[in-house]
């Protein structure tokens, strides 16, 4: 397993004893370095009517579920506020995302709003190496999944996250990489 928060990465314009200080949450891993089933647990973080609101405001979104107490309490179904799924999926993902050097964001998948999540709720994310494929001729692609649980463990939304990885050594990958664009191309033509 890659260990976090270990590998020195220089950037320009520093002085080179300051370069070689390992940046805390910027792994320098690589595409070999991402084993399948390794998970990570994020803190907990409680989210607030006043970021939530800021968030709404931010992204225009003043659903009476999100923005209007009177309404969610009278006439909503959950008889109280929400927090916006959109906040909750950026937070979720936030909660456990890594600074990777060499990793780029695909897309997402399976993205599934499973319980409401209120003002006052605190959530946690559990992240898990789900899969992983030669993509290119530089990169690999990698499938993650972010579980996001709110309260004491009640998962309130999940995702996969499709990112690509830079290989260490490209020369390694080169024959299986060679062999996935035949099949596309076959499947393609065929």
């Amino acid at each position: 397993m890659a260990e976090i928060g270990v590998h020195a990465r220089g950037l320009p314009g520093l002085p080179e004893d300051h370069a070689a200080v390992p940046v805390w949450n910027a792994e320098d891993w690589y595409f070999e370095d991402f084993e399948i089933g390794d998970r990570i647990r994020s803190i907990r973080r409680t989210i607030s009517e006043g970021e939530s609101m800021l968030f709404n405001s931010l992204v225009m979104d003043h659903h009476p579920y999100v923005s209007d107490e009177r309404f969610a309490a009278e006439a909503g179904v959950f008889g109280r506020r929400l927090v916006a799924g959109a906040m909750v999926f950026s937070y979720g993902l936030g909660l456990a995302a890594t600074n990777c050097l060499n990793s780029f964001s695909y897309g997402y998948d399976r993205l599934r709003f499973i319980k409401p999540v209120f003002i006052g709720d605190s959530i946690y994310t559990i992240r898990e190496n789900l899969s992983k494929q030669v993509h290119n001729d530089t990169m690999g692609k990698l499938r993650v999944s972010y579980s996001v649980y709110k309260g004491e463990g009640e998962l309130a939304l999940y995702a996969e996250h499709l990112l690509t990885a830079l290989y260490r050594d490209p020369a390694a990958h080169a024959e299986a990489v060679a062999a996935a664009r035949a099949e596309r191309e076959g499947a393609r033509h065929g």
